[in-house]
């Protein structure tokens, strides 16, 4: 499984009605995401309109094309554009992604598996 992590910029003074367009989003919207198999999928709101995402996949390049190539998802994706600030194309295609640098569950693997890691030591005795 794949984490993707993105974020966009959203006009402020928009943000109410980005707001309500979630709420909720389509149902024909919906169905498409899951097709493309994006799971385990948020959207937050920070401050001045800043907006971070995130999905789980187990393709990401296969979810972009899937939804790419969608009549729904394009609609969907014409609705919105208004919204973003300095984006160029399509927010379920351009979005700037992020860099993951910490999972607590991949470390907590990793580190059961380090031999006289402190916390294996203490678990062993």
């Amino acid at each position: 499984m794949t984490r993707v992590a993105f974020q966009l910029l959203i006009r402020p003074e928009l943000i109410d009605e980005y707001i309500r367009r979630h709420t909720p989003v389509w149902p024909e919207m919906l169905a498409e995401i899951d097709a493309a198999g994006r799971r385990n999928y948020s959207i937050f709101l920070g401050e001045g309109g800043r907006l971070f995402g995130y999905y789980e996949t187990e393709d990401d390049e296969a979810a972009r094309a899937y939804l790419a190539a969608s009549p729904v998802a394009a609609r969907w994706e014409a609705s919105m554009a208004e919204f973003f600030v300095d984006l160029d194309g399509r927010a379920d295609q351009a979005a700037t992604p992020l860099t993951e640098v910490f999972n607590l569950h991949d470390q907590l693997a990793a580190s059961a598996d380090v031999p006289n890691h402190p916390q294996n030591e203490s678990s062993a005795s």
